[in-house]
């Protein structure tokens, strides 16, 4: 059977995602938080991308991708993903490599979140090259399609100004291949989600601003709405107890005031331990996991 031309993830329960901090945290917290977001209907788990954290930078930090693969071989139904992974920390065919397999171990449960980065000192203390956002920008157009050309299979040959391969073969090739969700915060993001996003991925409090700006980029590329599904990233309120936290008080309501406005799923993000119980109430509360 045909690969459709946008995967989509599989409806859970409840229909949005959670973006677990991976600050602080240890690899068992995460997993076993992981199964419990499963077993309550949660849609998606999403871990970010970075080595270490934008705070203190001796506060644990964990991996992204063995952090996903490690939840993935524990859980069953929940799917994961990368919320956003850094288009500068991993040359684009070994991250094509990665994700194939791991969406051949999960079943196909795997996501992926792609971004240009953001965090200067990381890069500097890890050696990695942090070029201007304009270079970023291309390598991460580039990036996506070395990576949508591996998951064909191949044989792949492709010269492009920042990355180049001869013949190069890629099994398994995932069938359907993952979802590209591209995170985009600024005019150029969401062009470019657009253009090349099988979904694109901002802030809440940026949608009004940018939407009319994916909007024009989807014409200009001659795609429509729904050839790229938009997801809505919500902050929690930072220092605030669990009954101070709007999103808690009426997730049912907010779920479905966001799909007014045109999301297609919702991202909690950057839940932290404490936060995960009031969480699971509030779902209980809503008849979310009914």
């Amino acid at each position: 059977m045909a690969a459709p031309d946008r995967p989509m993830p599989a409806p859970g329960r409840i229909p949005i995602g959670v973006n677990l901090t991976a600050i602080g945290v240890t690899s068992a917290w995460w997993m076993e938080t992981a199964r419990t977001l499963e077993a309550a209907g949660f849609s998606t788990v999403w871990c970010w991308d970075h080595f270490v954290s934008r705070g203190r930078l001796t506060d644990p930090c964990l991996e992204c991708w063995m952090t996903l693969a490690a939840t993935a071989a524990s859980t069953e139904r929940i799917r994961v993903g990368s919320f956003v992974t850094n288009v500068m920390n991993r040359h684009p065919a070994v991250l094509a490599r990665m994700v194939a397999t791991l969406a051949d171990a999960s079943g196909g449960r795997v996501e992926m979140g792609i971004g240009i980065g953001g965090h200067p000192a990381e890069h500097e203390a890890y050696g990695i090259d942090f070029p201007n956002a304009p270079e970023r920008v291309e390598r991460l157009e580039e990036a996506v399609e070395v990576i949508r050309l591996l998951w064909s299979g191949g044989p792949v040959s492709f010269e492009g100004r920042h990355y180049r391969l001869r013949d190069a073969y890629a099994y398994p090739a995932p069938n359907p291949p993952p979802r590209i969700v591209i995170g985009g915060e600024k005019p150029g993001g969401a062009r470019l989600a657009a253009r090349i996003g099988d979904a694109w991925t901002m802030n809440g409090t940026e949608l009004d601003r940018l939407e009319p700006v994916f909007r024009e980029g989807l014409d200009a590329a001659g795609r429509s709405r729904a050839d790229v599904a938009m997801v809505v990233a919500l902050d929690l309120k930072r220092g605030a107890g669990a009954e101070e936290q709007p999103l808690f008080h009426d997730l049912a309501g907010e779920l479905e005031r966001w799909q007014e406005r045109g999301a297609d799923e919702l991202v909690l993000h950057w839940v932290r331990p404490g936060e995960v119980a009031p969480l699971l109430a509030a779902a209980e509360r809503a008849s979310l996991s009914s």
